[in-house]
């Protein structure tokens, strides 16, 4: 049986812990900690197709790819089912009448030796210098006709030799014949690699599994004279290469990118990874220049096997050396990780050496993020619903969202800007709004442009390409806010964007999978089965994402579903069986939930209306605008019985409403001539003016009913100025200046106190109107027509007020003729709604193993 330090798989290690197979970090695996590039599942994909055929015996075109990548002739490349199989049919290929290896070194080249039937000598390499190769050694060991393996870089002393010291030991020794294993040289910078200027005595081993982390798959190659390479193939089995290697491995040759990257990211780690170790004390790490460090202990009474035994009960397995010749029990190999992960080795390796650190090392604040397959597929009410849980079972939480694209904000008590959907999750938590919880926010004011507010402030309006350019600089001020925020908290409920999906946004992502690495949150990811395809939608997602974002994924929601949950039993191991990866729950679909919609997407799909009444009701018609913000000022309504709330797209959706709201806007000079190319002025006009009903403008609705609006500084056109809808005698100037701040003010007509808040660059002034409403300060907010049925305020969220919003509903039935009611019907109290999502939620949710998962 395989030695558990001697570099066990995951299943024996598990076994061996006591411990899931996903909880041990495996260190005595040497793979690039990058995981597989992106482009390796769908090329994998792609060819099972051609598993139904033969794979090519040559594997020309992959001997053609090495060739280029190694600038040899085609004629002096050998591929092999990994290099191992190369190594084992070296000696047997060969006319060589013993092998020469220095130690310690990989232990397969004295394995396949013995097994050739060939008598193996070896030449020790010294600790006292430090494990260097010592080519004078070497070169007083042969004897002529002699097969010597060297590796390079070193395995497990990562060290690596002068290559013109071998080139020149090899052209003073024709008769002898050398094997250079370069598996590790893509890991190694500025490496003169033995493929070039090689003598005639000297193949050259190289892998692609450990760069490219592919173990699985065994693919290597060797560079080395055509008769060589012909008598290896002589003995070597047919279709030794299968289909899907030989498709992988032409991607991977072609792709330098990736290697070099990895190879930076290597050598950062190490480096930091070295001075962590050397701080423990009593250890000697030796230099290595791979993706590995030789470590060997200086403690009296403390062997190797005992670190990896107590290392093991904390998930983590090293490499014990004692089975390489040369070294003994004193002596372990690690590979070289993520920043994290290594991190974690190192208190792992403090505690079982018995080391107090210096200060105390805070634990990660608990962390999950919700994802979706798409927009819209109930990110934002899982993330508040799972607040409130976490609320209701006694943690201290808050909501965390990078990049929130919205019309829909409000302003916080030291009047930041932040989107809406945070403000609501924050609500979850009984906690006041605050920035940092959506860091960047971005309001769309064209087809492909956004204003973008950093941490509740504007910085400016930007395109697509802008922002993506600029999205780099705010990183770290995403970093700082989290930090911050999780901090003050037990646990941090994060919400992705959009789809991790999107290929095409990957590479300069800040909000999905870039921010749950940062935050070490694990990922569940949620599918709208009312949408249909929700299975694909998982599936197909993890397809496309990169090893180590798939790595985060902790499983899947299914959200609004309605039905009976058993037809969903193959559906769920189907997934579970492509993706590795359970279904977490379903939760049913809410129909009168009660909290704001995530986005404008609902209110333009229709989503935002009232149920059919069973009493004569009053009716609002809110103005669909192209841009429209903050249309949440209008959610109180809908749990106004006597309200139907209606939403209009053009003039022949306008029958007789007892009132038209046009609602705030992000683009007030293109929203006012929508209006006016669509018919809705002259249809409004006509209401307003024969009818009486009543108009009332919320912000950017508020500008348009003026006469006149200004954009000298070009915030939303050209610099245009446009005549207004023209209801009432005012004027707007679009400054530079954005006015953030909320607000308490007194309804003059009828006494009440209203609260809000405003968000605006417009100033307006009016000529001769009286006030609407009047600030605490004394200034005005708004203003009326003398018989008060024309109307605006910049003031958002004025209809949240329930004495108001009954008061405004009790002047329209009577208009209408119906009776008022004179009280509050409906209270526009988000608590109830907060708590009967979590109990929903709770009750759809595996929430045991959710609270293991986030570590609770």
């Amino acid at each position: 049986m395989r030695d558990f330090a001697h570099g066990g798989n995951l299943a024996y290690l598990s076994g061996i812990a006591g411990l899931p197979e996903e909880e041990i970090l495996d260190f005595s695996a040497n793979i690039n900690p990058l995981g597989p590039p992106d482009w390796l599942r769908p090329v994998v994909s792609s060819a099972l197709g051609s598993l139904v055929h033969y794979p090519d015996p040559d594997a020309s075109k992959l001997t053609a790819a090495a060739s280029r990548r190694y600038r040899v002739p085609k004629e002096q490349v050998l591929v092999g089912n990994g290099s191992t199989e190369i190594i084992h049919l070296l000696p047997r290929a060969l006319n060589v009448s013993r092998v020469l290896v220095p130690v310690p070194t990989y232990s397969d080249y004295q394995s396949y030796a013995d097994s050739a039937g060939l008598a193996v000598h070896t030449v020790a390499l010294q600790e006292s210098a430090g494990f260097e190769l010592d080519f004078k050694r070497l070169r007083a060991g042969l004897s002529g006709g002699d097969l010597v393996f060297l590796c390079r870089p070193n395995n497990p002393t990562g060290l690596v030799f002068d290559a013109n010291e071998l080139r020149q030991t090899a052209l003073d020794n024709p008769s002898s014949f050398f094997v250079v294993d370069e598996a590790f040289r893509d890991f190694v910078s500025d490496l003169d690699g033995l493929t070039d200027n090689r003598p005639c005595n000297v193949a050259v081993l190289l892998s692609l599994t450990k760069i490219f982390a592919i173990p699985g798959l065994r693919l290597g190659c060797a560079v080395a004279e055509p008769d060589v390479v012909t008598a290896v193939r002589r003995i070597q089995p047919y279709w030794s290469v299968n289909g899907i290697a030989q498709a992988v491995g032409e991607a991977a040759l072609g792709d330098s990118e990736y290697v070099e990257r990895s190879r930076q990211y290597v050598a950062r780690q190490r480096e930091r990874l070295t001075e962590d170790l050397e701080s423990i004390g009593g250890l000697t790490v030796y230099p290595g220049r791979a993706n590995f460090l030789l470590v060997r202990i200086d403690r009296t009474g403390v062997s190797a096997r005992t670190t990896a035994e107590k290392m093991l009960r904390d998930g983590i397995a090293i490499r014990l050396c004692e089975n390489f010749q040369g070294l003994d029990d004193r002596f372990f190999r690690m590979a070289v990780r993520t920043r994290n992960e290594n991190m974690r080795f190192c208190e792992s390796l403090r505690r079982a050496l018995g080391v107090e650190r210096r200060g105390t090392v805070k634990r990660s604040t608990p962390a999950l993020m919700f994802q979706g397959t798409s927009s819209n597929a109930g990110k934002s009410v899982m993330t508040a619903a799972l607040c409130r849980i976490l609320l209701q079972d006694g943690y201290r939480v808050a909501p965390f969202k990078a990049q929130n694209m919205s019309l829909n904000s409000f302003v916080t008590r030291d009047g930041g800007e932040m989107g809406r959907a945070q403000v609501v999750q924050a609500q979850a938590c009984r906690l006041d709004p605050d920035v940092r919880m959506n860091p960047v926010l971005l309001k769309p004011n064209s087809d492909t442009g956004s204003q973008v507010i950093v941490m509740g402030k504007p910085v400016a309006n930007m395109d697509v390409f802008d922002y993506v350019k600029y999205k780099s600089t705010v990183v770290d001020t995403v970093g700082r806010a989290y930090d911050s925020l999780a901090a003050e908290h037990d646990a941090i409920v994060l919400e992705g964007a959009g789809s991790p999906a999107e290929v095409n946004l990957k590479h300069h992502d800040i909000v999905n999978m870039h921010m749950a690495k940062y935050a070490k949150a694990r990922v569940l990811l949620v599918g709208d089965i009312d949408r249909g395809g929700v299975f694909a939608s998982f599936v197909g997602t993890m397809e496309v994402l990169a090893e180590w974002e798939r790595s985060l994924v902790a499983g899947f929601v299914v959200n609004r579903f309605r039905g009976n949950q058993d037809l969903l039993h193959d559906a769920h191991e189907y997934v579970r069986r492509h993706t590795g990866r359970p279904v977490l729950g379903v939760v049913p679909y809410f129909h009168d939930l009660g909290l704001p919609e995530e986005d404008s997407v609902s209110f333009k799909e229709g989503l935002f209306k009232n149920p059919t009444r069973s009493e004569e009701c009053v009716e609002i018609a809110v103005v669909d605008l192209p841009h429209i913000s903050n249309f949440t000022d209008f959610d109180a309504f809908l749990i106004e019985p006597d309200v139907r709330l209606k939403k209009v797209r053009r003039a022949e959706d306008l029958d007789n409403p007892d009132a038209i709201i046009i609602p705030g806007s992000k683009n007030v000079i293109g929203d006012l001539e929508h209006l006016r190319n669509h018919g809705l002025e002259a249809k409004i006009g006509e209401l307003t003016q024969v009818r009486g009903t009543e108009l009332v403008g919320i912000c950017g609705g508020f500008q348009m009913i003026g006469s006149r609006i200004a954009d000298p500084h070009g915030l939303e056109s050209d610099g245009k100025t446009l005549p207004g809808l023209d209801f009432l005698p005012m004027t707007t100037v679009l400054e530079l200046e954005k006015t953030l701040t909320l607000v308490s003010a007194t309804h003059l007509e009828s006494g009440l106190t209203v609260r809000g808040y405003e968000i605006h660059h417009g100033q307006t002034e009016s000529m001769g109107l009286a006030p609407l409403l009047e600030h605490e300060s004394g200034r005005s907010i708004g203003v009326k027509s003398p018989d008060g049925r024309l109307w605006g305020t910049y003031i958002h969220g004025i209809f949240d007020s329930d004495e108001f919003r009954r008061w405004f509903i009790d002047r329209l039935r009577s208009r209408r003729g119906l009776p008022e009611k004179g009280r509050i019907v409906a209270r526009y109290n988000l608590e109830p709604a907060f708590d009967r999502l979590a109990d929903a939620v709770r009750n759809s949710l595996d929430m045991g193993l959710i609270y293991k998962i986030m570590g609770l």
